[in-house]
């Protein structure tokens, strides 16, 4: 097997060290503050140590929705346009104010038994950045410093998520004793302009002491240019409405957060980083070509196994291929993942134009004319999906996911493929060709890319956009699009941007399309509060964006129904005429498929609602709810109880049911 390292956990240093060495370090490891001189002595243990950090930071994180630190929930994209669902925050018949809905992210506290939380995940940090350079000094100093980066870097992403769910925390950078007792352990919420500055403090720290680019062996350890781009996707978020109340009337935290992008923008490009490739067929083989191997477009990436043959609780495999394949693919696959009509109305037409009737969109034949970026996002009824197919049946890349119904019921139905879909599209951006489907995609070792160049292309977009620098913020956006093929003609479909806000719009635009499915809607929704417009938050950013607010909204999904009469379940009336059809972005007659596809769409079928909504409270269908209060979470009440000197945040309830004071809006 090769050997794999785990991009943020360098996993394969457990796994060949063995059950025998890391089983004891690991117990060790519950019992921190038991650690003596001789450990930090041992390059090897120090190894050990680091690896570890990596795996309690970033093991969980196995599918690309997943986000915040350690936990790596999916929830947060369902908030959002791009799944479909109702859970609580977004659901108008719950309201959510009072300690014991608060957030358990920022966890239990140290006197208790330790545990994977922010806080101890923090105090492992210090540990090594207080005594490497003491008790370790016998070990080489460039070692020491790729340690106390990789250190600084993990502490500040791990602020960075405290900050985005929380506002301000308390900032500890030492090792605490922990007591239930001592006043000197008792520090006060910082303000988010505090923990901001830690947060660059440490990114600084970690890009003087990181290595430009790591020896193959260690590829997926953190860079000096990651901490650089990391430290620009900080700034521009402190930039933004959520924290910045003066984002529309100053520019100093725009200018710094540009600042910083175009320092890590410079200093990746020097290492080989950039977009990778030239086409759309490039954009996407990037996300699975790579296999434990550098590409340019990978600033952060977590690196992950196809194997089994590890022991089974370190394994680490991509869970991502497996939730979006069709049950027809793999057997006993989930059965895909739904688009919204939302989203598969949402990207540009072929010549980067808006979908609009103006522009020839019909939503019916939704696949023609698109974005090349829409076929290798999104899979539908024709489309050549290829994978590894490993068990004992026909290869059949081509899907279909239509419905017919019973001619004995009205209300039975049979399912080509037996794909039981309802959305004329399903989500395919990041799967692999070669993935095989013998345990039902379950065990695939497809990379994530946490952070890819990209994004950085449009948060310096941003970031310009935001200063009224419209000309350089439609450059950065040109350049995504060029990336893919799409025509250069009127500035690649984006047109002239006539102000910051109209420009502002196009950059949140084609953050929606470029970065779908990869976990970052959600925080550029929260940053820029597109929810609804909320005075009493100092919140109009969907008025003057131009932006059509998202509460309100629902997510729909219809069946693709076969319109021409009815057939027995088991009986696909469509079997023999689709035979000849499959629609192949890379095809040489590409064109010709999706005309024929039209016609076949345009003679059989119809699109009907589901029995269920896609977004549905008790099957009635439900829009959108979420609460300006939930922009920044509350503490819960086992934070607040556990540090009594803890304010609450403003718009939640402490545990007394006293309104919250911390303000983390400046």
């Amino acid at each position: 097997m090769k050997a794999k390292i785990c991009t943020y956990i360098a996993m394969i240093l457990l796994m060949v060290l063995g059950v025998s060495c890391s089983d004891d370090f690991l117990e060790d490891k519950k019992q921190y503050k038991y650690y003596d001189a001789e450990f930090f002595k041992s390059e090897e243990r120090v190894n050990w140590y680091v690896n570890n950090l990596y795996y309690d930071f970033y093991d969980g994180y196995k599918t690309p929705t997943a986000v915040v630190v350690g936990s790596w929930t999916t929830t947060q994209t369902s908030y959002t346009e791009e799944i479909g669902g109702i859970s609580a925050m977004i659901n108008p018949n719950v309201t959510l104010e009072n300690a014991a809905d608060g957030s358990g992210y920022f966890g239990k506290t140290l006197v208790e038994n330790p545990s994977n939380d922010p806080y101890n995940r923090i105090r492992d940090c210090n540990v090594m950045l207080e005594r490497i350079d003491v008790d370790g000094a016998n070990l080489p100093q460039t070692f020491r410093d790729q340690i106390k980066g990789q250190m600084y870097y993990l502490r500040a992403i791990q602020y960075f998520d405290l900050m985005r769910t929380y506002g301000g925390v308390p900032i500890v950078t030492t090792v605490q004793t922990p007591s239930k007792d001592d006043p000197s352990i008792k520090i006060p919420r910082a303000t988010v302009g505090e923990l901001v500055k830690q947060i660059v403090a440490d990114l600084d720290s970690a890009a003087g002491l990181l290595p430009p680019k790591w020896p193959a062996s260690d590829y997926g350890r953190f860079t000096k240019g990651a901490a650089m781009a990391q430290k620009a996707r900080v700034l521009l978020t402190y930039a933004s409405p959520l924290f910045n109340k003066n984002w529309d009337s100053a520019t100093e935290r725009w200018d710094a957060a540009l600042a910083a992008g175009l320092a890590a923008e410079a200093e990746l490009t020097s290492q080989g980083h950039g977009l990778y490739g030239t086409t759309a067929r490039d954009w996407e083989r990037m996300f699975y070509v790579n296999d434990n191997a550098f590409i340019s477009e990978a600033i952060v990436i977590k690196l992950l196994a196809s194997s089994t043959t590890v022991t089974p609780s370190l394994q680490s495999n991509n869970s991502w291929e497996r939730s979006m394949r069709l049950a027809s693919q793999g057997g006993q696959g989930s059965g895909g993942v739904d688009a919204p009509q939302s989203m598969i109305d949402l990207f540009p037409m072929a010549s980067g134009k808006r979908p609009t009737t103006a522009n020839n969109y019909d939503p019916f034949l939704f696949f023609k004319d698109r974005d090349p970026r829409f076929y290798r996002t999104f899979g539908f009824s024709g489309s050549y999906w290829p994978y590894n197919n490993s068990l004992a049946t026909a290869a059949a890349p081509t899907v279909w996911a239509y419905r017919w119904t019973s001619p004995t019921n009205a209300n039975t139905f049979g399912f080509s493929m037996g794909n039981d879909v309802a959305s004329p599209a399903f989500i395919r951006k990041m799967s692999s060709p070669t993935v095989s489907n013998a345990s039902n995609f379950q065990i695939s070792g497809t990379d994530i890319m946490e952070y890819r160049f990209a994004e950085l292309v449009l948060n310096i977009a941003e970031c310009y956009a935001a200063k009224g620098d419209v000309g350089n913020a439609a450059t950065y956006l040109g350049r995504i699009r060029k990336r893919v093929g799409i025509p250069a003609t009127d500035n690649y479909g984006i047109g002239t941007l006539g102000d910051k806000y109209a420009a502002l719009e196009a950059c949140l635009y084609e953050r929606r399309v470029e970065l779908a499915y990869e976990g970052k809607r959600f925080w550029d929704t929260q940053r820029w509060m597109l929810y609804s417009d909320d005075a009493a938050i100092n919140d109009n950013t969907n008025s003057k964006l131009g932006i059509p607010v998202i509460n309100g909204t629902q997510r729909i999904g219809n069946y693709l129904h076969y319109k021409n009469g009815t057939s027995a379940v088991g009986t696909d009336p469509l079997a023999n005429a689709r035979a000849s059809i499959s629609v192949d972005p890379d095809a040489s007659n590409f064109q010709a498929q999706i005309t024929a596809l039209a016609t076949f769409y345009t003679n059989n079928f119809v699109l009907r609602s589901p029995p269920t909504p896609m977004d549905n409270v008790g099957n009635v269908a439900t829009p959108i709810s979420w609460r300006s209060n939930y922009y920044i979470m509350g503490l819960n009440q086992s934070a607040l109880v556990n540090n009594p000197w803890l304010t609450q945040t403003v718009g939640w309830n402490d545990g007394n049911g006293a309104a919250g004071t911390f303000i983390y809006q400046e």
